[in-house]
């Protein structure tokens, strides 16, 4: 349960109302500051309040007793969804028309958060990685006429950075989630179990266009030397085998 005096500041709370607009229906809800979510009067779908920037549930160690379990799990739950959202918007934004890189994208994406469902590794650095992990390649085509690799490896952590910075993430997670970007290609160099998840969910969608698929003996041996995580190797197997 949450309490009213703050144990991070030694000061008591006092949560004020605010009126927020329902999405779904248009109307004017009231929601006290210390409120994550609430279910509309009117059209009973549930509210979850916008989160901008860090606050202090992201940093402070007495987090979850200040407004208790439920109320923290569910801060971090609508927290990665927005973030995950406000990261597909500014990939977007920069591909501008290219679907194809933002389909790519939004593709390596979804295998990285089948891949997660089942190893331990950390989602808010491989979602991040896996959405902007191609985003030096317009950069690359411009200096060097190539899309290859090493050049989005290259000029792909400098764009990254500033969008994570503009959203407030944590300047570890930068440097862990750049570092991903800066060898997304070249597997060897970094061996965390993030690094390993992002690399599979990227070959997942290119896999078709990189290997003989219709060798099945063939395609068996290339998933079982290219894939890191046994995840990703029984997604692959399952796809194409």
């Amino acid at each position: 349960m949450a309490i009213d005096f703050c144990p991070g500041s030694k000061k008591f709370k006092e949560p004020q109302p605010e009126n927020l607009k329902c999405p779904s229906c248009g109307r004017e809800v009231e929601m006290w500051t210390d409120e994550i979510q609430r279910a509309c009067p009117h059209c009973k779908k549930i509210i979850l309040r916008k989160q901008e920037g860090a606050t202090c549930l992201d940093w402070c160690r007495y987090a979850k007793e200040c407004v208790g379990q439920d109320t923290y799990d569910n801060y971090m739950q609508n927290k990665a969804i927005t973030t995950k959202q406000k990261l597909i918007e500014e990939m977007e934004a920069y591909f501008g028309s290219d679907t194809k890189r933002i389909t790519h994208a939004k593709n390596v994406m979804h295998f990285a958060e089948e891949i997660l469902k089942q190893e331990q590794a950390d989602w808010h650095i491989v979602i991040p990685a896996s959405i902007l992990h191609d985003i030096g390649i317009k950069v690359a085509e411009k200096k060097y006429g190539s899309s290859a690799g090493l050049y989005q490896e290259k000029e792909g952590p400098v764009i990254a950075r500033k969008i994570l910075a503009k959203l407030s993430f944590k300047k570890e997670d930068i440097e862990e989630i750049c570092g991903i970007i800066a060898h997304h290609h070249s597997p060897g160099v970094i061996h965390t179990l993030n690094f390993k998840a992002l690399y599979d969910a990227d070959w997942m969608v290119n896999l078709k266009d990189e290997a003989d698929t219709k060798d099945k003996n063939k395609l068996e041996k290339t998933i079982d030397k290219i894939f890191l995580t046994e995840t990703g190797k029984k997604i692959a197997q399952k796809i194409y085998l």
